[in-house]
């Protein structure tokens, strides 16, 4: 098999993931002396080149560099990539430098320790992060783009989970549901991710739960943003880390990793291109990921439902569901071999890396499987979407960044620049519920204008929070003024 490959072709040959009680950068150093040790061969660490790290909720100025050292790797180029980079982009450079000799052997590798920070704390300890004075990356990767309009700021519309249950309350009324089978619907599906979840080792929970718990608001699945409670979110709350490394053919020839390692990227597809949640004119859709499952398919030859082992990013149900419609997955399926980031969980801007250790292990075991993981970065902003196979291809991998072909598919509409920047009727496009304990005390409504724009208006009535917890608010024809609306 290896004598016909380009010696420039990329592979990855190897995994790793860490999990212990310590701070990220020791994770991630741990995660990535897994994976070079998952891949075998002579001298891997020595000949790595090039360490990339997506930000993470932790300080280091130059992650890598720690990573770089602990693994002895001293002449390593590092990168760091912002919030808002999606983690296939990391992928996709690094293959891109494999590929044009760039880089021969590489890493990328990201992780969290949010429960030892958390734990420290509870035992009256200051958790305290290795010091790297005047340590600066060699490479940072900036991001583009908006992610929230400041009108948004301005409404304390900021937390993902509130952002995400509108895109959710879109879908509901797009699909023509009530408010009590939409609910179900979501608990079901995530009481799918759940079960799937005790399989993985790796899990940080490994629970099952039960559709009917997690519909229903309790104390210890408070509501966070209707339709969503605790267990509908993403847990940051792991210490987790996990780390890939990928060579070119002739090096992983060199230095000894067997071939029975070797798995091969056939797709490395994102978008650049950014609009903000308020801006898009259909907010239960995500044109971008379709774009880049239609362009993967006609590379691959067949439509992405048929890909066997799947990952399709969870940070919330919406997310989960708008991408099941968008790449043509079965809307009823379960595309998660990790159990998704309310179960594995959910290491904050790492979690890619982690499904990846997940169905890579899985087309080791069964070579003539393809194995797809999507991406999301922001608020369904950023796409990432990659296939790999045990199995090589004549071909390099697909990669490209689709930001103009994703541009001209996606529309927009124009936002109120400023909390009273308008006064006038309006409908309801989407919103969400907020609350006091168990109690819903607030609504934020994205509402289009009677001129043609969107604004996001408040609502402080809490029987009017109560009603729309549990009858459909999208469509109302509502007052604005001031940045509050009221149902006409």
């Amino acid at each position: 098999m290896t004598g016909a490959l380009d010696p420039r072709m990329p592979v990855l040959v190897g995994v790793g993931t860490a999990s212990d009680d310590a701070e990220a950068c020791e994770l991630m150093a741990g995660a990535t002396a897994a994976a070079l040790a998952d891949a075998g061969g002579r001298g891997l660490a020595a000949a790595v080149d090039r360490v990339a790290v997506p930000q993470g909720s932790w300080a280091y100025p130059d992650p890598a560099r720690l990573v770089a050292e602990r693994i002895g790797a001293t002449g390593a180029t590092t990168h760091l990539a912002e919030l808002g980079i999606p983690q296939q982009s990391l992928v996709n450079d690094a293959l891109a430098a494999i590929l044009s000799g760039a880089s021969e052997v590489a890493v990328v590798v990201g992780g969290e320790a949010k429960r030892w920070a958390r734990d420290q704390e509870r035992a009256g300890r200051r958790p305290t992060e290795t010091d790297q004075p005047g340590a600066v990356p060699d490479v940072v990767r900036a991001r583009t783009g908006p992610i929230l309009e400041p009108v948004e700021v301005a409404h304390r519309l900021w937390e993902p989970v509130q952002q995400y249950a509108m895109i959710e309350n879109a879908l509901r009324a797009a699909d023509g549901r009530t408010v009590a089978e939409h609910r179900s619907e979501i608990s079901e599906l995530w009481a799918r991710f759940a079960q799937v979840s005790v399989q993985n080792p790796d899990a940080a929970f490994r629970r099952t739960v039960d559709a009917a718990w997690l519909d229903t608001p309790s104390p210890g699945n408070r509501p966070l943003a209707f339709p969503y409670n605790k267990w509908h979110s993403t847990q940051w709350t792991v210490n987790q880390a996990a780390a890939l490394v990928l060579c070119s053919v002739g090096a992983a020839e060199r230095l000894g990793v067997p071939a029975d390692r070797w798995v091969f990227p056939r797709v490395g597809l994102e978008s650049s291109h950014a609009v903000s949640v308020l801006c898009r004119a259909r907010i239960d859709t995500w044109p971008a990921m379709e774009v880049l499952g239609e362009t993967a398919a006609a590379w691959l030859g067949l439509p992405i439902a048929d890909v066997e082992v799947t990952e399709v990013y969870s940070c919330f149900p919406a997310a989960v569901r708008v991408q099941q419609r968008a790449l043509g997955l079965d809307p009823a399926g379960t595309p998660t071999v990790t159990g998704g980031m309310a179960f594995a969980g959910g290491p904050f801007n790492n979690f890619v890396l982690q499904a990846m250790a997940a169905v890579v292990t899985r087309l080791r075991d069964a070579p003539d499987r393809l194995g797809m993981v999507s991406t999301v970065s922001g608020l369904l902003t950023k796409p990432g979407l990659g296939v790999w196979s045990a199995r090589p291809d004549a071909r390099p991998p697909l990669l490209a960044d689709l930001a103009y072909e994703v541009a001209s598919v996606t529309d927009v509409v124009d936002a109120v620049g400023t909390i009273d920047g308008y006064d006038g009727a309006g409908t309801v496009t989407t919103y969400t519920v907020t609350f006091d304990g168990l109690d819903p005390v607030r609504v934020v409504a994205v509402c289009d204008t009677d001129d043609g724009r969107r604004c996001v208006s408040i609502g402080d009535d809490p029987a009017l929070a109560a009603s729309a917890c549990a009858e459909e608010l999208i469509g109302t024809r509502v007052r604005i003024a001031s940045g509050a609306f009221a149902p006409i």
